[in-house]
């Protein structure tokens, strides 16, 4: 059988690198490239029972494994059947770059990914199912909630960058890091201790502006540390990212406050 680590390897080799797929034992692969739709038409396969859905579907191709139809037994896609149009269980397993159709990279583009999420979220809503049997509600209702999560753990870097780790199997545990540089942690102190003891709308922001910035290098350092696989180091950014994303939590609550 091929193991994910060889099939990882033999597709990004050839430009396929959307084939992170969690695969179970003892599954026959058989992997399909179905065509991308380059224009603003609706999918004539897997979608057309959503044509009363407003706006078109772009490039809704997917990389699939050998799986069958709940409703036909015919070869199914991730979202829809190829034959029936019967939507089909969501797999959770499913990798959310390849799920969003988006390249596996911290620097991903956030306007194709929220492009992306509104294109799915206009076909697979439980709304469009109404009328649908209840197995294809319950579906809908899955593959909806499975692209909100998806969609919502990559579109902020620190949650992008902690889903990225996991992938790799690097976890970043909970509490305080016991590795983390003293430097930073006492520099968190500081920054809390100064917005504890803030009054004015400007000092506020003033610190809001500095951890803004703080976040916007470290976001810069953890791409960079994840583009040359030093798993080590980003793990190490990620805790960092952690303790200003934090802050800044807390300085939008003042800001909401009025200080």
């Amino acid at each position: 059988m091929i193991t994910l680590f060889r099939l990882r390897f033999l597709f990004t080799s050839s430009g396929f690198n959307h084939a992170h797929k969690c695969i179970s034992d003892g599954q026959r692969l058989n992997f399909v490239l179905h065509p991308c739709f380059a224009s603003e038409r609706a999918v004539s396969k897997g979608v057309s029972h959503c044509k009363a859905v407003k706006g078109h579907l772009k490039s809704f191709c997917t990389l699939t494994l050998n799986r069958l139809c709940w409703n036909c037994g015919s070869s199914a896609e991730l979202f829809f059947c190829s034959s029936c149009n019967a939507i089909q269980p969501a797999d959770d397993k499913t990798n959310y770059f390849d799920l969003l159709k988006c390249e596996q990279t911290f620097s991903l583009d956030s306007q194709k990914l929220q492009k992306r999420y509104l294109e799915l979220q206009r076909f697979l809503h439980p709304d469009n199912f109404g009328q649908k049997s209840s197995k294809e509600q319950e579906y809908s209702e899955e593959q909806s909630a499975l692209v909100n999560k998806a969609y919502r753990t990559l579109q902020k870097p620190l949650s992008r960058a902690v889903y990225m780790l996991e992938l790799q199997g690097v976890l970043l545990e909970e509490g305080t890091d016991a590795t983390a540089d003293p430097a930073v942690l006492r520099e968190v102190m500081e920054i809390n201790e100064s917005l504890a003891e803030t009054r004015s709308q400007d000092e506020v922001n003033a610190i809001g502006q500095s951890v803004r910035e703080k976040l916007k290098d470290l976001t810069e350092q953890m791409n960079s540390s994840l583009n040359k696989g030093d798993l080590l180091t980003a793990k190490g950014l990620l805790a960092h990212m952690k303790y200003f994303t934090n802050i800044e939590e807390q300085v939008k609550g003042r800001i909401t406050e009025g200080c």
